[in-house]
């Protein structure tokens, strides 16, 4: 049986950080909706990010990931701010066959920098930088324990005067060394659609379309469909992003999910 410990502690001391730290910044509720758009803004947050994988494997059983994703902006100087990320997945995996039995675990964590303009103008903003894959797996059912490195890059439109909000971000990540679990040649690409009503509530589209170059042709990509809809709460005075959607796989590998339901919780600390 899982530990599931180490969730309730993660989980417990984000939000006890949450609720324990002032917010600095009197934003909108549509102000903070594009903040929590934007994949390289100037603030801290604390995004819990739930992943339901239906029909996966070959049994067709439901998986369910939960990401917890830490974000840290650091101020170089007056022109430059270097963001990070982090993903730490936390897996539930169902048997892959009548004799298996079902994993529990931490996956493989990612780490993410993004040196970023601090003023960037025209309502154009990018961040450039690297991604690295640590073996923090728990089980080997749940990824490499090889390490992993590579490039990320995001782009996006955000204007103060538009609702739209539209980008995308993209990385590929190399396994290095050697250790359990193999080699992999990874590539992600994230687009995402947003439009903004007033009073914190928006549209969403962002699928995650993912390719893995070391499995066999018509196995590499997934490639789902889908959106969903987010609001801007608050605990006091403490903005809480909040979102579901459901996306569908128009192309999958041979045991991939055929849907994905996606909510986030998120708690925002702007500056």
């Amino acid at each position: 049986m899982h530990n599931r410990k180490p969730t309730t502690i993660i989980a417990a001391a984000a939000i006890a950080t949450a609720l324990a730290t002032p917010v600095h910044a009197e934003l909108s509720a549509e102000e903070l909706a594009k903040l929590a758009q934007n994949p390289v803004g100037n603030l801290i947050s604390v995004p819990f990010q739930n992943n339901t994988n239906l029909n996966y494997g070959p049994l067709s059983k439901t998986q369910n990931i939960l990401n917890i994703q830490p974000v840290i902006p650091i101020d170089v100087n007056s022109d430059w701010n270097i963001i990070t990320r982090t993903i730490i997945p936390l897996v539930w995996q169902p048997a892959l066959s009548p004799t298996d039995s079902s994993t529990s675990g931490i996956g493989p964590a990612q780490f993410s920098a993004f040196l970023s303009p601090a003023d960037p103008k025209g309502g154009l903003i990018w961040g450039l930088g690297g991604i690295a894959q640590l073996p923090t797996t728990s089980d080997s059912a749940l990824g490499s324990y090889r390490w992993g490195l590579g490039p990320t890059f995001v782009i996006l439109h955000l204007d103060k005067g538009n609702p739209w909000v539209y980008g995308v971000l993209v990385n590929n990540v190399w396994s290095v060394g050697s250790g359990a679990g193999g080699s992999y040649n990874n590539f992600l690409l994230q687009p995402f659609l947003n439009y903004n009503f007033e009073g914190g509530t928006y549209l969403t589209s962002s699928p995650i379309l993912t390719a893995n170059w070391k499995a066999d042709s018509g196995n590499q990509w997934t490639v789902p469909l889908g959106g969903g809809i987010g609001h801007i709460f608050h605990l006091g005075r403490l903005p809480v992003n909040t979102q579901i959607g459901a996306y569908y796989n128009v192309v999958k590998p041979d045991y991939g999910p055929h849907w994905q339901v996606r909510a986030q919780v998120q708690f925002m600390f702007p500056k």
